[in-house]
């Protein structure tokens, strides 16, 4: 089983459909991990099912048990995050603004107050429409520990590709390079970046191959319409080289991107003979052979 990881260094460079696409081209020799948690979509592209859903524990939060409570107020004063809050004398906390730190806990003179396991998330495993499985995650509102959410997503994927026997899991990862997109990294076996000719798409480009030495990880690109600037795209492929890192594809601007994303479909689904498909479908072999080759 080898893993694959998708990452941009920013938004809205095509990131996620071409995860999609790779996941519906591959079917069910692959198991599909959509790792952008804070802002998962991939499962509107693959019609998942959402047929199996478990609940993600992650961190604490303050409770105060009005009973114990005296209102001395000492917990109030040591807070640092404006997390309790007063209402008619009486002290409560606001649960989006608590970090669960337990300071308030630890003062408190009649052990009102106990910290709680929190639900930040949930996490699905799906059947999508090629037949394959997909496993992807949706965290809380204001809820933390994403990167603890993204490795659970990425060890459920893996224990069901050994399981099912699947060659490859394919990980959609978040944008960017914070906490989520480190976690999408462990245990990489090939990253795929995804960028496009503008400034800012060569900017974060640079952050995020930064990010990739530390892994010492190795990594192809794509480059998303590389003919709306061709002088960016140059320079892009020019910084590409001096970090030994091969573009697989140069996707040019084409409008049915667009109209298959209106219509919820990956686009070789939506239109499987365009040259943007057929080129996404050469891609894909590239990315296959490269990692099976790897030694």
């Amino acid at each position: 089983m080898r893993e694959i990881v998708v990452i941009s260094g920013k938004g809205g460079t095509g990131k996620t459909s071409l995860s999609a696409s790779f996941a519906y081209l591959e079917g069910q020799n692959a198991i599909t991990a959509d790792c952008d948690v804070d802002a998962a979509n991939m499962h509107i592209l693959l019609d998942a099912d959402f047929s199996n859903r478990q609940d993600f524990f992650s961190g604490e939060v303050a409770y105060i048990d009005s009973d114990k409570c005296i209102d001395c107020g000492k917990c109030k004063t040591v807070c640092r995050f404006d997390a309790i809050l007063l209402k008619e004398n009486r002290h409560t906390i606001d649960r989006i603004s608590c970090e669960g730190c337990g300071y308030c806990a630890r003062v408190c003179p009649s052990g009102a107050i106990t910290m709680h396991k929190q639900k930040a998330g949930d996490i699905f495993v799906s059947n999508i429409k090629n037949g394959a499985t997909m496993v992807h995650a949706k965290l809380g509102f204001a809820a933390e520990n994403s990167g603890k959410l993204v490795a659970k997503v990425k060890q459920e994927a893996k224990m069901l590709a050994l399981k099912e026997d699947r060659e490859f899991v394919i990980t959609d990862g978040s944008p960017g390079i914070g906490c989520p997109v480190i976690s999408s990294l462990s245990g990489a076996n090939l990253v795929v970046l995804v960028t496009e000719a503008t400034v800012s798409g060569l900017h974060d480009l640079k952050r995020v191959v930064e990010l990739l030495k530390t892994f010492s990880l190795q990594a192809v690109c794509i480059i998303n319409k590389y003919d709306l600037n061709k002088e960016m795209n140059k320079m892009i492929e020019e910084y590409l080289s001096t970090q030994d890192i091969e573009v697989i594809a140069r996707l040019g601007y084409d409008e049915t991107f667009a109209h298959a994303l209106i219509e919820a479909k990956p686009i070789v689904e939506y239109s499987a003979q365009s040259q943007l498909s057929v080129t996404i479908k050469e891609s894909w072999e590239k990315i296959k052979t490269k990692i099976r080759n790897q030694k």
